[in-house]
């Protein structure tokens, strides 16, 4: 099954969080922050949102770094992913 966003959103696959710290420390899953660094797999698009234009900047591909608790989890055929809409999204990770 596809996800295909409608007008601004963008589905997001969440990249896995880190599991040592940088003095190397192994966490477990519950001390493990969220992860806010994410890959666009779907991108709606855009047109007119609340009466005004949007252009889509993102791109499929993309990671990017996100709100860290916007949008809404689905979980679609095993995969978990993350619906949002492209304001929620701060900046694209080079």
């Amino acid at each position: 099954m596809n996800i295909k966003p409608l007008a601004d959103r963008v589905v997001l696959k969440m990249l896995e969080a880190e599991e040592t710290t940088k003095s190397g420390i192994i966490l477990t899953s519950k001390a493990q922050e969220k992860p806010q660094v994410a890959e666009i797999v779907a991108v709606g698009p855009g047109g007119l949102v609340d009466g005004k234009e949007v252009k889509m900047e993102v791109s499929v591909g993309d990671k990017v770094l996100m709100s860290k608790y916007a949008g809404t989890e689905v979980k679609v055929d095993g995969e978990e992913y993350t619906i949002l809409r492209q304001s929620d999204i701060l900046a694209i990770v080079e």
